[in-house]
Order: C-alpha cells, then structure tokens, then sequence
C-alpha cells in the first residue's frame, strides 16, 4: 500500500481547507454558537493540527481522513464568516452609527473629504429597517466583520490607530474592503497613542525634510505603501510601465529583502537570522499589520527556519500552509481580495519558478542581482494574467522596467531609512546623509518617464475567466516539465559524480 509524507498530507490538508472555504460560499453550514468563539475556533485547529502531525500510518485512509478534517474546518469557518456577512447585509443601505479604528492615515478626497480604511468596527445604532425588533436588538453593539473605507467630515485628519464613530449609510464593496460610507459625519473617539505610528509620522515628516518633492513621496511609498501623497500624473506613469506595485504595501518587496539579507556575508548565520527577523518586525510595525507583509512574513520566517536549521521546505508547500492560515483568520480573502492572489502568485513566481529557472538555464547560480532580477521576471509573469483579467491592462515594457528598477528597490529602501532618520534626527546636517537616496529615487523616476513616454508601451487589453485560467494552466504545466528536468538533470549530475569517484 502506498505509503505518504508527513508534508504531503499537511499539503494536501492546506489544500482542503482552502476549498472548503471557498465551498463556504454555496454550501452553508450553521455553525453552533460556540464555535464563533475566537478561542474555540483556535483551540479545534491547534487540535486538528496537532492530530495531523502525529498520525503514523501514512496510508490512503490518512489521505482521506486529512481531506475530510480540512475540508470541514473550511466549510466550518466559512460559515461562521457567511453569518458575519449575513449581518453585514442586513444593514447594507441604511443609516448607521458605528465606531471603529482607522487602519491607515486619512488624505482629502473627493469633494474634500477625510478618506481611509477602518477595522473592528461595531454597530451603534441603526435604523435597521425591514429587520424585527429582536433581530435589531441583537445587532446592536456587535462586531461588524471586514474592512471599511470611509470617507466624510467632522475631523480635521484622522491617524491610523484612532477610534472613530461614523454616521452615515453603509453599501457594499468588493475586493478587500467589505463596506463603504461615503459623507458620513466623523467624530474621533479616541487618539492613537502607538509609539510605532508616532514614528512612522515622524520619519514621513523627516522624509519630507530631507529630500525634495516628489522624491521624499515616492520614498515613503517604496518603504510603507504610503501613495496618497504622490503626485496622480507619477501614479499614473508607474501603472502604465508596470510598476505600481513598488509603492503598495507590498509583501513582495520584503520577501526581497529577507532573502538578500539571508544571502549577505554579514556575521554569522545566527546574526543573519536576527536581522531578518528584526527587519520583519519592523515592517510589521510600520504597516499597521497590513495583510500582505503578514503575508510575506509567514513566507519569509518559514523559509528562515528552513534555511537556519539546513532543513529542505518545499515551496508549495510554504505557499499552500501560509494561504490555509491567512484565509483561516479571514476568509474574505479567499472570497474577492485581488491582493491576496497576486501576492500568492508573485510567491509563485519567487519561490518556485525562479529557482528552477536558474538551475536550468545556469550554470551557476547566479549572485544576488542576478536572482533578483530573475525572481522580478518570474513574479511578474505570473501576476500578469490575472492582472489582464482584471483591469485590462498590458504593460509591452513592464518586464524590462521591473528587471531594471525593482534589482535597486532593496538599496534604495535602505538609504530612504538612512534620509529620513537624518531628516528627523539632524534636519541641519540631512544633506550629508541623503545624498545615496536622492540618487537612486531621482534615477527611478527618471527610468518611469522615460519608460512611460515611449509610444504604445501601455495597452488596454482584457482577457476574459476561460484564457486566464487557460494561461495558468499552460504555466503549471511548463513548470512541472521544468521540474522533471532539473530533477533529472540532478540525478544525471550525481550518477557522474559517483562514477569518477568509483574510477569508472
């Protein structure tokens, strides 16, 4: 009887439970009371967990027992969040009162208006209109589940980490915002007294001090995803060469940096491995916990541990665990958040393509600029489709541009960090510390309008579901025979070895 892996079995539980959320949406089961509970639900996964790795016969049975363990967890977790929604609908369209914590830094929108994102909201009161009495009753100082963007007036600026009470009428949204109200009247509950926003601000403002416009902007968005200061005509030119993504809060950008801080002869490997994990905690920190860099910093520490104790990780592997966890926690992302899936495909990319690609196409594996413009390569192109499908977008230049710009992203974040410290601390003598990160900003932006002014590199072309998933398949199938060869290639290379060892 077939005998398998412990990883293949977590691999393919990953698997079932990524399918039994997006199960979820059709199939709704009605989870017990108890189990909405925070702590319930963790103590059944750290239990389902737990069984998963101690099962000895890795059987067919095992197999099986593992794709009905995960698929229930999903379906089961779906459906409490199904529920979440079902609340959310009930309310959608009329006028509410709630208060929650803004999860980015207001900016003046539309019709001057504040705008950001807010979380952890709960419901005030509400007109409620069409529910009965006790349905009303029973919402009312509830936790509304998913993100907000919010957008009125009240408050000369909101700061991420602030408690804020909304008033206004709530509709829906897509992608990774669940709700929107718009003209609402603000009123700030509660000051953030984070000590990481406060330096997060303060760096900004040192940014702005030691560097010129749009540079100190653009620097802010390289390190935090911070683009609601850029200038909409350099927003405008980074889409159209295809790379936008370099000042989202992009979990791409640090799985960047770990990986060349991983690579670096600095110190020892214990020392290496402190600095990517302190490197981690302060991108966390900064971000407010934004979801892509967890994302990436679930990816970047299991890779570490691999790479520190010289275990072998299989990158599916990675990706499959660290997709389960996130939607576990909230699977609003596997039911519409386009960021979610281009930052798995842009792991993709990353973790599986490249390193095959140049174990075929090389002799040597190349050095760290040479990696990181083949990992640019192979993230872009596998985000692209989905990309297409989207927006209908098709940058004919976005691949010379990211093999260009994106190898200096790691360099120029760390002299960003290097002005705007300078900035902050010793705004006087700024000019001394700010020349590297002047340099390079100014060289990039240069590269985008020279990227963007060419004639026709930016296309309106859309693709529909069917040549999407036609374009993906053709890719897994490239990678699975890319697979097969280097694997070959390998055995090739050993059974050479072994026979000039032999004397054969």
């Amino acid at each position: 009887m077939r005998r398998f892996r412990r990883t293949t079995l977590i691999l393919f539980f990953c698997l079932a439970v990524l399918a039994g959320l997006g199960l979820s949406r059709k199939i709704n089961l009605e989870p017990p009371v108890w189990t909405s509970s925070p702590i319930a639900f963790c103590l059944s996964a750290i239990a389902l967990a737990a069984g998963l790795l101690l099962l000895k016969p890795k059987n067919l049975a095992s197999l099986l027992l593992i794709l009905f363990l995960g698929l229930s967890l999903g379906l089961w977790r779906g459906s409490i969040y199904m529920q979440k929604l079902g609340e959310l609908k009930a309310i959608t369209g009329q006028q509410v009162t709630v208060e929650a914590t803004a999860t980015s830094d207001a900016i003046y929108a539309a019709g001057s208006q504040l705008e950001f994102t807010a979380g952890h909201a709960h419901l005030l009161q509400g007109f409620l209109q069409g529910l009965s009495l006790q349905e009303g009753q029973s919402l009312q100082g509830k936790e509304l589940a998913g993100s907000f963007k919010v957008s009125g007036f009240g408050e000369p600026m909101i700061y991420r980490g602030d408690r804020v009470q909304i008033s206004g009428k709530l509709y829906p949204m897509r992608g990774s915002n669940q709700a929107r109200i718009a003209y609402a009247q603000l009123k700030r509950t509660g000051l953030d007294s984070s000590w990481i926003n406060n330096f997060t601000r303060r760096l900004s403002a040192g940014m702005q001090t030691a560097l010129p416009e749009p540079n100190s902007s653009f620097g802010m968005g390289l390190l935090i995803g911070q683009r609601n200061t850029l200038p909409s005509e350099l927003t405008n030119q980074l889409v159209m060469v295809g790379l936008v993504h370099i000042v989202a809060v992009s979990g791409y950008n640090l799985t960047i940096l770990v990986r060349a801080m991983a690579k670096l002869k600095l110190g020892s490997k214990y020392q290496r491995l402190l600095a990517s994990l302190a490197l981690i905690g302060v991108f966390i920190l900064m971000t407010g916990f934004a979801a892509s860099i967890v994302r990436a910093a679930i990816v970047s520490i299991l890779s570490l541990w691999a790479w520190y104790y010289g275990r072998k990780i299989r990158p599916i592997l990675i990706l499959a665990f660290t997709a389960a966890i996130t939607a576990l926690v909230n699977p609003f992302y596997i039911w519409g958040d386009l960021g979610w899936y281009l930052s798995f495909l842009a792991f993709f990319g990353v973790l599986i393509i490249a390193p095959l690609a140049a174990k075929r196409f090389f002799k040597k594996r190349p050095r760290l600029l040479g990696m990181i413009v083949l990992e640019t390569l192979a993230a872009e192109v596998m985000t692209l489709p989905l990309i297409m499908a989207t927006f209908g977008q098709l940058s004919l230049i976005g691949l010379l541009a990211n093999a260009i710009v994106v190898p200096l992203i790691p360099f120029t974040m760390l002299f960003g960090v290097i002005a705007g410290t300078a900035g902050m601390l010793l705004p006087a003598l700024a000019g001394w510390f700010t020349w590297p990160a002047n340099m390079l900003l100014t060289f990039i932006l240069d590269m985008v309008k020279i990227f963007a002014a060419i004639p026709e590199s930016f296309q309106r072309v859309s693709i529909n579901l069917m040549a999407m998933l036609s374009l993906y398949l053709v890719a897994l199938v490239l990678v699975v025979i890319l697979h097969h060869r280097v694997k070959k290639s390998s055995a090739d290379r050993t059974e050479l070895t072994q026979d000039f060892i032999a004397g054969r």
